[in-house]
């Protein structure tokens, strides 16, 4: 009978931790490094430097009529806020776009929910989407007058027309990115529908939902600019884009640079104030997003 073959035994040994000699341990950081790391303040610093040049430029040129100075811009700026005229003007036109951009957020939520539920809900959502998001919302501004006449309705209809469009695609798009593991999740504790949607979709497609609304944003607040410039030019009313026009055929232009002072200051409010915060206790809390 052969030997039954059995492995050799190893004999234990204890090796000793090597010190720790070409490793570089991190040092910390100084105090101006920490600081450092705040994003709000290296975009102060770049706003602050693109000023100074904006100062430069307007006193080369010298010519106040052409391109007035980031001073003067500032000073006719806290001239209209403290006059009350600004500040109801931008009352008026977020009025306007706040209705307008709920609006189109709520069209392209009701679209893409039965795109993502039906085929002819897809059919539908690809077909327009083909159709009218490479349409200007501008170029509707006409119809919108014949249809709407002068008022709130027409820059209504075409917000609701800029925000539409890219925020469906971008939602479908979110949607049709959910894994199928997330689905079947979702049917198996008998989920379907709006239900389905809600609870699962709409949580795992939220960094293109957040991306769609930022991009919803954008293309609403800068049709609604350009509609109040012609909506001031017909009927004497508007908002911020009506001071705008208005101070242009006075020719006061520092006015007219303190009215596009205010409307890149309302852009970077919102943009940090309002979709930040939304991505920092959402998807970046969630890990969904560096």
């Amino acid at each position: 009978m052969s030997a039954i073959l059995e492995p050799p035994v190893r004999s234990e040994y204890e090796r000793p931790p090597e010190p720790l000699r070409d490793v570089a341990l991190e040092r910390p950081l100084k105090g101006w490094e920490r600081v450092w790391q705040h994003g709000w303040l290296r975009k102060g610093l770049l706003l602050a430097a693109l000023a100074l040049l904006w100062e430069a430029a307007a006193r080369w040129q010298n010519n106040d009529l052409l391109l007035p100075t980031f001073l003067q811009t500032m000073r006719a700026l806290w001239e209209g806020v403290a006059s009350g005229e600004l500040p109801g003007n931008v009352a008026t036109s977020m009025g306007v776009l706040l209705q307008g951009y709920a609006a189109g957020v709520a069209l392209a939520f009701v679209l893409t929910s039965l795109a993502i539920s039906t085929r002819i809900g897809r059919d539908l959502l690809e077909t327009l989407t083909s159709m009218f998001n490479p349409l200007p919302a501008i170029a509707l501004l006409p119809l919108a007058l014949l249809w709407f006449g002068l008022g709130r309705f027409s820059l209504i209809f075409v917000i609701v027309h800029s925000v539409l469009w890219p925020l469906a695609l971008n939602t479908y798009a979110g949607f049709r990115g959910v894994p199928e593991t997330l689905r079947m999740a979702g049917r198996n504790y008998g989920l379907g529908g709006l239900r389905l949607v809600l609870q699962i979709l709409v949580p795992a497609a939220l960094p293109a939902i957040v991306s769609g609304l930022k991009i919803g944003w954008a293309f609403a607040w800068r049709t609604l600019i350009a509609a109040e410039l012609v909506f001031g030019a017909t009927s004497g009313k508007g908002g911020l884009g009506w001071y705008i026009f208005q101070n242009r055929n006075e020719l006061y232009t520092d006015k007219v640079f303190a009215g596009l002072a205010l409307v890149i200051l309302i852009g970077l409010l919102v943009e940090n104030a309002v979709f930040r915060t939304i991505e920092r206790v959402t998807v970046q809390r969630w890990g969904m997003q560096r």
